[in-house]
């Protein structure tokens, strides 16, 4: 993960990973990345797909906003159609963590069309997933079957139960997080909103 200013893994929890996408501030080419080469083409994140809707890749520079995304803006991201998940760990759990993923792998290809591993920062947003510490984050973008994607969920979220993740707020999950501030979060926002209109029944689900 410190081996460029943004790096992604992309895999389905195989025998070996599918991309790695290395982005850097000025550097000029990566050469070899462990036993990959640099691809000859541009790729999508997912094999499968046009690269098209794909940010320029294999070193072409431009701004920050049109690199550290995936995607270019004028187009839909990912597949289009599809449901995302993703769950964070702190750092220190991230390799116990891949390999619980790896374990249950065979339990998500039928319904997975990639899943990203990514590194973000700590910061000091008490209801952030990175609240207080670096997290390795592991996103699923899964085929828009949300019974099947359900039922594969199950299997993350016991393979990741002993790493305490915390879920992507924006995303599909199950159980919800546990946060060092959500007594406090609770209780500002019954002094802010105290006749609930900002409530409902998902958000007293996943933040109490």
């Amino acid at each position: 993960m410190d081996a460029a200013y943004s790096v992604s893994v992309f895999s389905r929890w195989g025998d070996a990973v599918e991309q790695v996408w290395l982005k850097s501030r000025g550097r000029d080419g990566f050469g070899t990345f462990f036993d990959a080469t640099p691809a000859a083409v541009e790729r999508h994140p997912i094999l499968a797909l046009d690269p098209v809707s794909a940010t320029a890749q294999r070193g072409v520079p431009g701004p920050w906003h049109g690199r550290l995304p995936h995607f270019r803006i004028e187009f839909s991201p990912s597949a289009g159609e599809e449901i995302q998940s993703e769950y964070f760990v702190a750092r220190p759990d991230a390799v116990d963590a891949i390999r619980a993923l790896l374990a249950v792998g065979d339990e998500l290809r039928d319904v997975l069309l990639v899943s990203e591993i990514r590194a973000v920062a700590a910061d000091s947003l008490w209801l952030s997933p990175q609240y207080e510490q670096d997290t390795i984050g592991f996103h699923f973008t899964w085929r828009q079957d949300q019974p099947a994607v359900e039922r594969a969920l199950v299997a993350v979220e016991s393979a990741l139960a002993p790493f305490s993740p915390r879920p992507h707020w924006g995303k599909l999950f199950l159980t919800p997080g546990t946060y060092a501030r959500m007594a406090d979060f609770a209780a500002l926002r019954s002094r802010l909103d105290p006749r609930d209109a900002f409530r409902n029944p998902w958000l007293h689900r996943a933040g109490g």
